[in-house]
C-alpha cells in the first residue's frame, strides 16, 4: 500500500469498525505474508546517523510490525498514523536515536504504559517465573550509535509466563494484546521477539508475528515447537533458549499523551 492508500483505508476502517481490538486484528492480518527484514527503521532524515527511514509499508521486523499495527489502528488518517507511530517508537514522542525505545522491558513497555498494561505477574504463581535485567543505555548508545550520554544503569525485575504453562492462560487473552517472547542466552534473560494476540473464528488464541521469512499467524504451540527445534538443531555451543512469554493487556481507556516539542537545534559555529 502507498501512503495515500493507507490514508483512505484508515479513514474507512475507523468509520466502519468502531472496536479498536477488531481494527488491530484486521490490520495485522492484512499484513500476513509481508517480508521480514531486520534493522529496518531509523531516524532519517530527522537525524543523519544512518539512512534508515522512519516507517515502512513493504517490510517489517517483529517490533516494526507491532508498532505500525497499533499506530494504524489508533488512527483515521496517514498524518495521524505517522504522528502516533512516533509517539509509540520514542519516549514522550521525542524523535531521536537517544530517545528511541530500544529496550523492550524498560523502554518500550514502560513508555507505552498509556497503551498497554503488563499483566504477566497476575497469573497464578505456578505459571509465572521472573528474571532481572540490567540495562546500560549509555554503553549501548556509545558503542552502537556513537552517542555520548549520562543515562544511569538501570535494573528491572520482570515476570513472565513459563512456556510450558502458557496454554493454561491463553483463554484470558484478547485480540490486540501484546506478546513479548522471553529467552535465555548464556545466562542472560531478555525479550528477544514480540507480536500480537489474535483470536480466530473458533475462539483460539493465536500468535501473529513478523519473523523469518514473513509475517505469519500461528498457534502458540506451533511457535514454541518451532523455536525449541531451532535451539535443538543449533550449531552454537550455547544457543538461545525459549523461557516463556510476557503478556501486556491492551487498555480499554486509551488516551494518547501529547508529544514533547523539540527545542531549536544549536547553530553551527
Amino acid at each position: 500500500m502507498t501512503p495515500q492508500e493507507v490514508d483512505q483505508y484508515l479513514a474507512f476502517l475507523h468509520a466502519n469498525v468502531p472496536d479498536l481490538r477488531q481494527r488491530i486484528a484486521l490490520i495485522a492480518r492484512k499484513n500476513i505474508g509481508q517480508p521480514y527484514k531486520l534493522n529496518l527503521l531509523g531516524e532519517f532524515p530527522f537525524e543523519l546517523h544512518d539512512n534508515l527511514p522512519m516507517y515502512s509499508l513493504t517490510h517489517s521486523d517483529c517490533l516494526v510490525f507491532a508498532e505500525h499495527t497499533y499506530a494504524m489502528a489508533l488512527s483515521s488518517s496517514w498524518e495521524e498514523f505517522f504522528w502516533t507511530l512516533q509517539r509509540i517508537r520514542y519516549k514522550d514522542g521525542l524523535i531521536g536515536v537517544v530517545t528511541r525505545n530500544h529496550y523492550t522491558e524498560v523502554d518500550w513497555n514502560t513508555n507505552n504504559a498509556w497503551l498497554l498494561k503488563d499483566v504477566s505477574a497476575g497469573f497464578s504463581a505456578d505459571k509465572v517465573a521472573s528474571y532481572d535485567i540490567v540495562v546500560d543505555r549509555a554503553k549501548f548508545l556509545r558503542e552502537k550509535h556513537h552517542k555520548e550520554t549520562t543515562i544511569p544503569v538501570q535494573t528491572s525485575h520482570e515476570a513472565y509466563v513459563k512456556a510450558d504453562k502458557v496454554s493454561a492462560i491463553l483463554d484470558q487473552l484478547r485480540d490486540g494484546d501484546f506478546v513479548n517472547v522471553v529467552s535465555d542466552k548464556d545466562g542472560y534473560q531478555s525479550i528477544t521477539h514480540v507480536g500480537l494476540v489474535v483470536v480466530d473464528a473458533n475462539g483460539k488464541r493465536n500468535f501473529l508475528n513478523s519473523g523469518e521469512p514473513q509475517v505469519k499467524e500461528e498457534s502458540f504451540d506451533t511457535f514454541i515447537s518451532r523455536t525449541n527445534e531451532r535451539t535443538r538443531t543449533s550449531k552454537q555451543s550455547k544457543p538461545r533458549r525459549l523461557l516463556g512469554f510476557k503478556f501486556l493487556r491492551l487498555r480499554d481507556d486509551i488516551v494518547i499523551p501529547g508529544a514533547v516539542t523539540l527545542p531549536r537545534p544549536k547553530q553551527a559555529q
